[in-house]
């Protein structure tokens, strides 16, 4: 249910924004304006969320970056998925941490091993990693695995790691901080002092919670700062004349043909 009534208040408050004016952004904000596509280009009925063919669509699209959420399976292998279950998506109550990957891959084959994503598409489209979850007693494990896939690609510069609960970035401490970024729900000032203190890469959270003071504050520490989930022309465009580098969205083949088409009437 609460789930449910934060949906319908978030489709309020987008309603309201998407009928609000907003000015055409310069051409070189909107070149320097980056679109995230939130687990993928999917709709859930077609095409499912965290998969290959989500991912491939919003590429196809131009898209500068995908996000996409990481759990690990019985055996301590890091796949694409957001929830514990796969109930939601794929109408199976199968829990990801019950199965072998072999077991995973034979029941659900839809379901990208984390190896894969970063084979597939480090060098072409930005990786924006959501850790979802670790096991205390595999830590070292999970860790370590972490370390030898990571390693074949740059941090920060193919990829950033992402999570709302920042004790999670233990699983990557042999990266730099600069590349990790803490998302915030209501929590906002506490992850903003957390991510300003340990020199995080920034933060990110809804565009209604991260306020323009904020936004300066952590532009001014070097930081940057990431907004969900504009689904609007004139959302988008608020976002991109405040000065937002990442634009995380669910519709983000829409938003990227929107910055694509300002561009155009800027000449390219």
């Amino acid at each position: 249910m609460k789930a449910l009534l934060q949906g319908l208040a978030m489709d309020l408050v987008d309603a309201v924004m998407a009928l609000i004016p907003r000015a055409v952004p310069p051409a070189a904000a909107l070149r320097s304006c980056k679109i995230v596509s939130h687990r993928g280009e999917h709709d859930n009925r077609r095409v499912m969320e965290n998969t290959l063919l989500a991912f491939d669509n919003a590429r196809a699209a131009g898209v500068w970056g995908i996000e996409c959420d990481v759990r690990w399976t019985r055996d301590q292998v890091p796949v694409i998925c957001h929830d514990a279950s796969a109930a939601r998506v794929f109408g199976r109550p199968l829990l990801i941490a019950s199965l072998s990957f072999r077991e995973l891959r034979e029941q659900l084959p839809a379901i990208p091993s984390l190896e894969e994503v970063v084979a597939r598409y480090s060098g072409n489209t930005h990786l924006m990693l959501e850790l979802k979850c670790l096991s205390p007693q595999h830590l070292a494990q999970q860790r370590q695995t972490l370390a030898a896939i990571l390693g074949k690609v740059s941090a920060g510069e193919d990829y950033h790691v992402l999570a709302l609960d920042p004790g999670l970035f233990t699983l990557v401490d042999f990266l730099d901080p600069g590349v990790l970024l803490p998302v915030a729900e209501t929590n906002v000032r506490t992850l903003s002092e957390l991510s300003l203190q340990r020199a995080y890469g920034g933060l990110a959270g809804h565009y209604l919670l991260l306020g323009e003071g904020l936004r300066r504050r952590h532009l001014a520490a070097g930081q940057h700062i990431g907004t969900g989930f504009p689904r609007s022309r004139n959302c988008l465009c608020r976002e991109i004349n405040r000065g937002v580098e990442w634009v995380f969205s669910n519709h983000a083949v829409y938003l990227q043909q929107q910055v694509n088409a300002m561009l155009a009437r800027h000449g390219g």
